[in-house]
């Protein structure tokens, strides 16, 4: 029985790392380790929660009511602080939501090891595996993404020509801030604000915008 459960927490492991994996080369804030060990975890609680009492159902004179699903059962909430981790909010956009839903459903691929249900897992693997990189194709050929923008120009002139060419590009601008710099015999403005493009043609249309307009220059592209 020992070697039977040995083969559901590797297995669960290596699933689980599988998913990991491709986190890890998209560079999100959990990659293999953090998959492995949840999908490692979760299967060890199931194998808990099914067999780890059944010694104190065999003693005499003993009347106990187990149920086997009671500590697996925390594992459902317990995932939620994990990937609650790997959410934050930065530049008003929510980063992180998919890789927190990969690792509740790692969690559920490890409990299905658990339970010994290899070909469900394996099936459940796949498809996430094929979700995660069918959503990154789209995405990058379909998708926009925000991009913070901050500039320098020695005039107000400039400064709407940059933002009237992003506007006639297409690009939608979310925020926008400026600041004057009224150093005598040297005055320019510095503008800061968040653009929305297509991802697919970000870096090459942003450039290209910019190093049409003389006298402005690109302080940073986040």
């Amino acid at each position: 029985m020992t070697t039977e459960f040995i083969l559901r927490l590797f297995v669960a492991a290596i699933l689980g790392g599988a998913i990991g994996l491709e986190r890890g080369y998209r560079a999100k804030e959990a990659g293999f380790r953090t998959h492995f060990l949840v999908a490692l975890g979760s299967a060890l609680f199931m194998v808990i929660s099914q067999f780890g009492f059944m010694d104190i159902l065999t003693h005499e004179g003993i009347n106990v009511r187990l149920d086997p699903s009671r500590v697996a059962a925390q594992v459902v909430s317990g995932i939620g602080f994990i990937g609650a981790g790997t959410i934050i909010f930065q530049k008003h956009v929510v980063r992180g939501l998919t890789t927190a839903a990969g690792l509740w459903v790692t969690a559920a691929i490890g409990m299905t090891c658990g339970s010994g249900m290899y070909v469900l897992a394996t099936t459940a693997t796949v498809m996430v595996l094929i979700c995660l990189e069918v959503l990154n194709y789209v995405m990058q050929r379909f998708g926009t993404r925000n991009i913070a923008i901050t500039f320098s120009s020695p005039s107000l002139d400039f400064v709407r020509q940059v933002l009237d060419r992003f506007r006639k590009d297409g690009m939608s601008i979310d925020s926008y801030n400026m600041r004057e710099d009224k150093t005598p015999g040297n005055p320019h403005y510095t503008v800061s604000f968040e653009v929305k493009v297509k991802r697919d043609k970000y870096e090459s249309r942003l450039l290209s915008i910019m190093e049409e307009l003389d006298g402005v220059r690109i302080e940073s592209i986040e």
